[in-house]
């Protein structure tokens, strides 16, 4: 007969912390919820970390260009969604990059005699509002000048004219010269009360651009994400399928890590992508695996090279993997053997392996006890998917907004990849998600600031001013459905209630 595991299938629902001293040091403002997202020896530094333990779900109905944007600039970080082709993903991944930094490299240029209906069509695909017009038309050709969206009316011009009819000539632009500080390029900026500076070399070659809004943004999210050439971290997700030609383009457009986007990852087909991307790029490219449930999964993806390792199988909101094949394990109980696992193989080998908890997440204290029970960071789809910044659409449906949901294993998703076995390809032949509708609630960053104080101010209440010493110190009780229906408002009439009656 099958072996039975003798501890109960737990949920997120099923626990409370228990408080701790909360001493002089434990206020919200001295919280620090910096926290690794990728393995690390004992003593070393990682080489990415995240300022909130929060990335985005690999989901078409998540993570696209804009949740890239948003959640990096907030601190976290995206992973744009594999199920497409692999040049629209490197195209967004690129598009992330180059959205942020202090010297970026034109990725919208033109040459000289370009017709404006083509420079238009450049601007709608990239979403960029200007445009570089140099010689031969390359990132790094002689500049001649530039064009906005706001140098042209489409509705009185002949969309056949040259571009060179509404640029903005060199000679009477304000540019700066390779070689000067971000400092220096902000106050050329500042001083002549412009949006962009191209910045050029000794021959009059285009090197870089530097823009307004990026030094704005540096001083409104001092948490942001950053890469040493101060880009935003983006991550994408990959399959074990086409891997050998999805993942250069990938590293080309620059993303900075890779997770394999699959509902098992106990999987011969992810160690053998992990030890791919190790012989081709040894570690400078970082590969998360999973989804794995137990020490078993763990361990197998750890010894194969997984940088991080994510747990969870069949808890997403949108999921029906348990009631379809009748396979999981509850969100907490799945957690908790991993994370054992986890620190005993940091305590045998010096490498810590960070552990991303990927389902179960309904209330914004769940993502507190996940990071008790020894989470490093969790990745969320529905939470990020209510949000303007999510690629799905926005409806109205009886008087009330909504944003539309769907699984990747669901049909509309058609992401067979994800649910892939191995053999011959196949379509997927029965659903392992459903398409849906949940209330929409706004921009990332007033949500996103809302669950960060209520994290910071249990954390507080356990005594805790760090992840890592949350881990250390937190303390957890089971809970019976008696205690849940205690801990909310009751015997009581609700205002809201008696108001709308």
């Amino acid at each position: 007969m099958a072996k039975v595991l003798e501890d109960v299938s737990r949920t997120f629902n099923e626990f409370l912390l228990l408080p701790n001293l909360t001493d002089e040091r434990c206020i919200p403002e001295n919280v620090s919820l910096r926290t690794p997202l990728v393995k690390f020896k004992k003593g070393d530094k990682p080489k990415y970390e995240a300022n909130v333990p929060f990335v985005s779900a690999i989901m078409q109905a998540v993570s696209g260009v804009d949740m890239g944007i948003a959640l990096a600039r907030e601190g976290g970080c995206a992973f744009i969604f594999g199920s497409q082709s692999i040049e629209d993903e490197a195209m967004m991944v690129r598009r992330v990059k180059n959205h942020k930094a202090g010297f970026i490299k034109s990725d919208s240029n033109v040459k000289s005699g370009t017709p404006l209906k083509d420079v238009i069509k450049l601007i709608e695909e990239t979403g960029h509002s200007t445009v570089m017009i140099t010689k031969d038309g390359t990132p790094n050709g002689k500049f001649l000048g530039l064009v906005t969206d706001k140098d042209y009316r489409v509705s009185r011009v002949d969309l056949n004219d040259p571009v060179d009819n509404y640029m903005v000539p060199k000679k009477k632009l304000v540019t700066g010269k390779s070689g000067i500080t971000l400092n220096e390029a902000n106050d050329i900026i500042w001083d002549n009360k412009i949006s962009c500076l191209p910045i050029l070399d000794d021959k009059g070659n285009l090197d870089s651009l530097v823009f307004r809004k990026d030094y704005e943004n540096d001083k409104n999210n001092p948490l942001s994400l950053l890469d040493e050439d101060k880009r935003y971290i983006v991550g994408a997700g990959i399959n074990t399928r086409d891997y050998m030609e999805r993942i250069p383009a990938l590293v080309d457009a620059g993303v900075d890590m890779l997770c394999i986007d699959s509902s098992d990852g106990y999987s011969v087909w992810q160690k053998n992508t992990i030890e791919w991307v190790r012989k081709t790029y040894g570690d400078s490219v970082k590969i998360g695996a999973g989804n794995v449930v137990d020490k078993e999964g763990f361990l197998y993806l750890a010894k194969a090279g997984a940088d991080f390792i994510k747990v969870g199988v069949g808890g997403g909101s949108i999921c029906i993997t348990r009631e379809t094949k009748g396979i999981g394990r509850g969100q907490a109980s799945a957690l908790m053997d991993v994370v054992e696992a986890r620190d005993e193989y940091f305590k045998k080998t010096g490498i810590y392996i960070p552990v991303c908890s990927d389902g179960g997440i309904v209330h914004d204290y769940h993502i507190t006890l996940s990071l008790a029970m020894g989470a490093d960071f969790v990745m969320m789809g529905r939470y990020f998917a209510r949000f303007d910044e999510s690629p799905s659409r926005k409806v109205k449906r009886n008087g009330t907004f909504y944003k539309e949901y769907w699984g990747e294993g669901s049909n509309r998703a058609r992401n067979w990849q994800r649910y892939d076995l191995g053999g011959n390809k196949t379509k997927l032949t029965f659903e392992e998600g459903v398409d849906s509708y949940i209330p929409y609630a706004g921009t990332l960053k007033d949500n996103l600031a809302v669950t960060v104080s209520k994290i910071k101010s249990t954390m507080c209440n356990c005594g805790s001013i760090s992840i890592p010493e949350f881990h250390e110190k937190a303390r957890l009780t089971l809970v019976s459905n008696i205690s849940i229906k205690e801990g909310s408002a009751h015997d009581v009439i609700l205002k809201e209630i008696e108001n709308n009656n």
